[in-house]
């Protein structure tokens, strides 16, 4: 095995026998690493605490099933940790699906929420809550056709000789306002019943999330994850100009519909099972992508820090109102309009608007 450091910071990995080249982008590694260790602790402290309080020994005992008391079993196993792995799986499938889109538009506010997929996942998963009162996988179902419908929508109408960053967001921004009264009028013709359970719902919220929404959205991302890391790779050569890409056999079509459609399916089952969880897809691949110094679409990275994002914010807002639990789309919405605002004075001053 050959170990060689390139000037840009990356670790190349080579063995003779077979012959196998490995590049590790030394930054992003320990990123990564520090990624994981914060949202272990994350999730420790969100085990813990709470009305009830977990001490964190029995917090590990409850985990690895060897806890005498019944009721720390259930509010670690039953109530608090799927929560965790729903915020987890969310803000991962979120922020993943940012990064592809931003690197598709090559552009920071190319985001499935700003761009209005978001908003058709919401109108085709509210249809389901207020005409047929469906579960989560309906609700899937629904989410997933109303988020690719936006999604080719804005595309067939912002393309003209190809596929213009600012001008999909801008058709995205449209088309996201006109879905938002689209869905307030459905929530203004739905019975009071359902439409409570909507309006909640369409905050963007994590309360009551128990295994039923974490199992399926787990099985979803393993699924879509793989097959947009598969799909990366490609992109990264259309970096390099699509005939430069077609030179090396890439379907530079067939690559940006495909991950257009993974990408949108990502944010639609997100949504489905969270609400609209706001600006979380925006910040994170950012975020992400400053914290490495990288290149190219980030997607693990990317996945990580989305994670990290949502596991804070849902356990500040139950905690920073106790015993009132604030819906988690109220704090990413409150941070993310901060950080919106701070991109677009960015992108002013830097002179690409």
């Amino acid at each position: 095995m050959t170990v060689v450091r390139t000037s840009s910071g990356t670790l190349v990995l080579r063995s003779e026998r077979p012959q196998v080249s490995v590049r590790v982008h030394v930054r992003t590694l320990a990123v990564v690493a520090v990624l994981v260790a914060a949202l272990t602790g994350i999730g420790a402290v969100a085990l813990a605490v709470g009305d009830f309080h977990v001490p964190l020994a029995d917090v590990v005992r409850s985990l690895n099933g060897t806890s005498l008391v019944p009721a720390y079993d259930y509010a670690v196993r039953d109530l608090r940790l799927p929560r965790f792995v729903t915020a987890v799986l969310v803000g991962a499938a979120l922020a993943a699906s940012g990064a592809v889109f931003q690197h598709l538009t090559r552009n920071p506010l190319g985001s499935p929420d700003v761009i209005g997929c978001t908003q058709g996942a919401a109108t085709g998963a509210l249809l389901v809550i207020l005409v047929t009162g469906g579960g989560f996988t309906q609700l899937a179902f629904g989410a997933v056709a109303g988020g690719l419908a936006t999604a080719a929508f804005v595309l067939v109408v912002s393309w003209r000789r190809g596929l213009h960053g600012y001008r999909l967001v801008l058709v995205g921004i449209g088309l996201a306002a006109m879905l938002l009264a689209v869905n307030n009028f459905l929530l203004a013709r739905a019975n009071l019943e359902r439409a409570q359970v909507a309006q909640a719902w369409l905050i963007g919220s994590l309360n009551a999330r128990g295994w039923e929404y974490a199992g399926p959205l787990a099985l979803a991302l393993a699924v879509l994850l793989p097959l947009v890391l598969v799909l990366t790779r490609a992109l990264r050569l259309l970096d390099l100009g699509d005939e430069a890409a077609r030179a090396f056999g890439v379907r530079t079509g067939r690559v940006r519909a495909g991950l257009l459609v993974l990408s949108t399916a990502l944010a639609s089952v997100a949504t489905a099972a969270a609400g609209p969880v706001i600006f979380l897809a925006l910040a994170a691949p950012q975020i992400a992508k400053r914290l490495t110094r990288a290149t190219g679409p980030i997607v693990v990275t990317s996945a990580l820090t989305g994670a990290l994002l949502l596991a804070i914010s849902d356990l500040a807002a139950q905690r920073l109102f106790a015993p009132t639990q604030l819906p988690v789309g109220i704090a990413t919405g409150a941070v993310g309009g901060v950080y919106l605002g701070l991109l677009l004075a960015t992108q002013w001053r830097s002179g690409r608007w």
